[in-house]
């Protein structure tokens, strides 16, 4: 796991009512990295914030360090459809 999915990985378990049902994926996407965030859907309400606060400081924590590793992120917010089963 690379340092920018790492850094969302915590802040997500951090936020979240059910850490264990956080997952963080990554891969590249168009000559960047994509970090998918997958999160039970009434945790990545709490996650997203009001008005997108919160996740556009996920966003900004991603892009610095996604620099800090001289490489290019972006982050997705996903809900965990594996649990509606």
């Amino acid at each position: 796991m690379s340092r920018t999915a790492a850094v969302v990985d915590v802040v997500a378990r951090a936020l979240a009512d059910h850490p264990e049902g956080v997952r963080v994926t990554e891969r590249d996407h168009r000559g960047e990295r994509l970090v998918e965030l997958f999160m039970a859907p009434g945790d990545l309400g709490r996650v997203i914030g009001r008005q997108g606060r919160t996740a556009a400081a996920l966003r900004t924590l991603v892009t610095l360090a996604a620099e800090l590793e001289g490489t290019r992120a972006t982050l997705e917010f996903r809900d965990d459809d594996s649990r509606r089963q």
